[in-house]
């Protein structure tokens, strides 16, 4: 490039695409995914789910306030976040894992913006017409109609993205209540803000930006290429078979053309507007949507379908040689999707294994630092720990706290006559404890003792313990 030419912008102005309706299994499945996926995201905070008294009965809860997290019968503390980095984890394996059998499928197919522009994308559709019709609408002058068409349209679109940033707050309070704080105005001013930016940002990411964000928000697409290889199954156009395209099928030279009639079928229904005949782009989000387009194409021309279609690069060098491609099942059966899928499934197993044997008590331990000990009127040395008792039953329970049997220490509850504490259901209580070494013993002179609280719960007998050190006066 020479000094005097101006460089590529690295941002151009959004075109408007106008895709097509099309029918076909692809565009089915995608109905299915929608509707499964808005269902469960809508619907889920309704979800009822008894725990008991004293209990959120919301299925699916995220409880900033008492700090946990109520899935169903699952209830998770906030020590045990560990539960959610291995969702995360699994879920990152399994993001791998399809990429490198079936290419951008999440994009393609559940990604929330994929999900949601087809949503905006419908109400645009039923309002305005299929592509011709907005294309015209678009290109109008703004009279009484387009201006009628396009506020009936947005007025839609903010009704989702109300609905939408709505369903996300429900997931952190009971969800009839807030409704009736909504509706009367009583709620906190910061649901309503919470909603309005949520609702705001579906409107703009699905409304009016669509492909602009999995062209230059989404990182996916430049990372995607590490997770696939020339066996990973994606959506692409056998150009041997259909090239030379044309149209003209009587003309004396027809026998030369492929099978594609550059009909532009594949492009006009395409919801990122390119062209998949030019192989394979970053915009693609391999929705397959251009496969059922030209597979009615050659129905109607009396075709063999799938000039489009999901494969793979072996393919291609197979079919160009004259050879049958690999069975889809080779494709996908290949040592990287089987690692991922190990991978996945051992996280998995580790986090069901560890979720059905944690105790229904815990506690922490926390040695009061100022002073680190305090010498009594007898000689003894006495030291102080913060004790953090979580009772996870559903039902309040005594709990005892003592030492191990052998110990020479003694110890002792801030409030308390006996070891006894009652630990109300499904919280956390805070107990100061006392433990005393007596004058001369061996944890009084000795700088730092090792020893062990228990605590049990009397109604189970579950027990747990916490090992911590015993500061005396040292030599």
């Amino acid at each position: 490039m020479s000094s005097t030419e101006t460089p590529p912008p690295l941002y151009s102005a959004r075109e408007p695409v106008f895709p097509r309706r099309v029918s076909g299994k692809f565009r089915t499945l995608k109905w299915w995914i929608m509707g499964v996926t808005l269902g469960i995201y809508y619907l889920t905070p309704w979800i009822r789910w008894d725990r008991g008294p004293n209990l959120p009965d919301q299925a699916v809860l995220v409880d900033l306030a008492g700090r946990r997290f109520f899935f169903f019968w699952i209830e998770i503390w906030p020590h045990e976040f560990y539960f959610i980095a291995g969702l995360l984890i699994m879920a990152g394996l399994g993001l791998f894992l399809f990429t490198s059998a079936l290419g951008r499928v999440w994009c393609g197919y559940t990604c929330p913006q994929t999900v949601w522009t087809d949503l905006f994308i419908l109400t645009e559709r039923w309002i305005e017409g299929d592509r011709n019709a907005r294309v015209r609408l678009w290109n109008a002058k703004w009279d009484f109609r387009k201006w009628r068409l396009r506020l009936t349209k947005w007025f839609i679109w903010l009704l989702i993205g109300l609905a939408t940033g709505g369903a996300w707050v429900f997931y952190f309070t009971d969800a009839p209540q807030l409704l009736r704080d909504l509706v009367t105005l009583n709620a906190h001013p910061i649901a309503y803000t919470t909603i309005a930016v949520l609702g705001t940002i579906t409107v703009l990411f699905g409304g009016f930006a669509r492909e602009q964000v999995c062209i230059y928000m989404c990182p996916w697409p430049r990372i995607q290429a590490a997770m696939m290889d020339e066996d990973t199954l994606t959506v692409a156009y056998r150009s041997w078979r259909g090239e030379p395209r044309g149209k003209h099928r009587k003309s004396e030279d027809a026998d030369k053309l492929g099978d594609c009639i550059d009909c532009m079928a594949c492009v006009n229904v395409c919801p990122v507007g390119i062209d998949i005949r030019e192989g394979q782009q970053l915009a693609c989000i391999t929705c397959a949507l251009c496969i059922d387009a030209c597979d009615e194409i050659m129905a109607k021309i009396d075709k063999p379908r799938g000039l489009i279609d999901y494969m793979a690069l072996t393919d291609e060098a197979a079919e160009r040689s004259g050879k049958a491609p690999k069975p889809i099942w080779k494709h996908v059966l290949r040592p990287r999707t089987i690692l991922y899928t190990t991978l996945w499934s051992l996280v998995g197993i580790g986090l069901v294994f560890a979720l059905f044997i944690r105790p229904d008590i815990d506690m922490t331990v926390a040695p009061v630092r100022n002073p680190t000990f305090v010498t009594l009127s007898d000689g003894s040395i006495r030291n102080t720990y913060d004790v953090r008792l979580r009772n996870k039953n559903g039902e309040d329970r005594p709990f005892h706290i003592s030492l191990t049997s052998d110990s020479l220490l003694r110890i002792s509850l801030e409030g308390k006559d006996d070891l006894v504490v009652d630990v109300p259901a499904d919280e956390t209580l805070l107990q100061r404890v006392y433990v005393t070494a007596p004058a001369g013993s061996d944890a009084a002179t000795t700088d730092r003792t090792p020893f062990r609280i228990w605590v049990e719960d009397l109604e189970s007998n579950e027990h747990t313990s916490n090992d911590t050190i015993f500061n005396g006066v040292g030599q």
